[in-house]
Formats: C-alpha cells, structure tokens, sequence
C-alpha cells in the first residue's frame, strides 16, 4: 500500500527508519522502506543494518546521482501505490504519523505534511537556518493552504501517488543546489492537481551552521538564475519572489552597480547574518544582491 523512500547523503538514518518501521507495523497494512545512499561515503556500513528490517532496503549507489535523479531512482524501485517521500536528516515527532498519511492511500492525491523545528533548539551556530526554518518553513496546515497551496513546495515530508509522480518525475536535467522540487511542484500544479495540506510534520535535525546554510544559499540563488536564463521556465518570475525583484531590479539597469555595492558589502551581510539573531529581511536582500552579481558576472 504504501513505499517509504528515504534518499541519503552521508547521515545516519537508523533511527528514522527504527521509528519509521515500528509505526508501519501498527498501520497493518503492506509496506517498504528503501533507503538510498546517492554516493554516501560516510555511515554506509552503519546504515546498512536498514537490511535487518523486514520489508525494509539499504540501496547503496557508488557515485552521486544528484537530489533530482536519486528520488527518481527511488520511485522506480517502489512497489506500492502510494510514495511517501522523506529527508534522511528528519526526526518522527508523533506516534500517529505514518498512519496519518495511510489514510490517503486509497485515492490519488498529493499529501503535504510539513516541517517542524525542534523549540529547544537554541545554538547560535544554526541561527540563521533555524530562523529561516521557524519563520518561513514551519507553518500550519491551514496557513500552507491559504494561498498559492503549490508554491513553496518541498520534497523534505510528502505523500504523492505513484501514478501522479510519474506523469511529472523530477527534472534530472537540473544540476547544483535548489529548485528541483519547485519544479516539481509547479508540473503538478500545471495538471490540475491540488494539494493537500495537513498537520503532520516531523522535525528537521540535519541543521546547516551557518557558513554552510550562506554557500548553500549562493549555489540555490546561482540554480535558480541559470533555470531562469534557460526561458524554459518563464512562471519562475511569478512565483518567485526573489526572482520577481531581481527582474524589477534588472529593468531599471542597476544589476551591475548592486554588484559592485555587493562586492564590498557582502563580508558586513554575512557577519549579520551569523549573528545569534539574524534579519530575514537582510536575508532576503543578500539573496537579491546574489542574483545580480551572478547577472553582472554572466
């Protein structure tokens, strides 16, 4: 009835799926979990005791396919109806949460649960993630649903029929960091499916420090210009905001002086925003002065 598909990169995943296969078993319904390493070259062995589990895989690949190709891989091996996709650095946080989803599988729909942050949280070297995940990522149900229900969409905690998921499947063309799920999600949007939104989330422990969350964010912003630049994706503009700011900007002729002001501002910005209490809208302005420094270098 239902395929669990955990795509891992160098994360120990025991836990999850220790949680993952209990919750399973009560459900009483037929079920996988396979656990993919897409060119893992750390807790390989460990995670492999995934193998122990009845019903369970551990699918090791040698080289890294990439966040787009290593979930198509995974749905391929599925044999069940209904894919139930999860990040490798989550926490389960509810004892009901597989069942929660189980009471989809009898129709095709597309299942958002959500993301949570763990409130005790408080190590000023994950400031800037954990303020970006809390304000802009943890949100209810009803909230996600309100406007735009597609936009925004994830890949960290999500239910989708096999049957929906391979009439879209995941753009393998795009390389790098970010944005193959917006793409995803807009594919889906484009056919006339809606989302569903519930309270289901679980906690996302795999936090970037803060260094580590500003490269990540230059290679996401550095994505979506080059998809951008392709004119293969012309709704970008419009549900992006980012991207909707940088086109105003670059009407106006300034991208190359924001640049410039980037050059000699940009070690300021991220000394602000790896402080214990960093600005999201300064947060935003970097991403801005990102995508014109990577138009001016273009």
């Amino acid at each position: 009835m239902i395929s669990i598909l955990i795509p891992t990169y160098n994360y120990s995943i025991t836990r999850l799926v220790t949680d993952l296969y209990q919750q399973a078993l009560d459900t009483y319904v037929d079920f996988e979990i396979i656990v993919m390493e897409d060119g893992s070259t750390l807790f390989v062995e460990e995670n492999n005791s995934v193998n122990d589990f009845e019903f369970c895989r551990h699918i090791v690949l040698k080289d890294n396919s990439g966040r787009s190709s290593v979930r198509n891989k995974l749905a391929d091996e599925a044999k069940y109806d209904h894919l139930l996709f999860l990040d490798c650095d989550a926490e389960v946080c509810s004892s009901n949460f597989v069942a929660k989803y189980v009471a989809f599988c009898k129709e095709e729909c597309i299942v958002i649960g959500g993301t949570a942050y763990d409130p005790d949280e408080k190590d000023p070297r994950y400031s800037l993630r954990l303020a970006y995940g809390r304000q802009r990522e943890a949100s209810s149900a009803i909230d996600r649903s309100k406007e735009h229900a597609y936009h925004n969409f994830a890949t960290f905690n999500f239910l989708i029929s096999k049957s929906l998921f391979d009439k879209v499947r995941f753009d393998e063309s795009i390389r790098g960091y970010g944005h193959e799920d917006t793409l995803f999600g807009h594919q889906l949007h484009e056919l006339g499916y809606q989302f569903i939104h519930i309270e289901n989330p679980i906690i996302h422990k795999g936090l970037d420090d803060n260094a580590t969350f500003l490269r990540k964010t230059e290679e996401g912003v550095l994505n979506l210009f080059l998809l951008y630049k392709t004119q293969r994706y012309p709704f970008l503009i419009h549900e992006s905001k980012l991207l909707n700011s940088f086109v105003r900007v670059y009407k106006t002729g300034m991208t190359q002086l924001f640049s410039t002001v980037f050059i000699v501002v940009k070690p300021f910005l991220q000394y602000k925003l790896s402080s214990p209490s960093p600005s999201l809208r300064l947060y935003d302005i970097y991403k801005l002065l990102l995508l014109c420094e990577a138009s001016a270098s273009k």
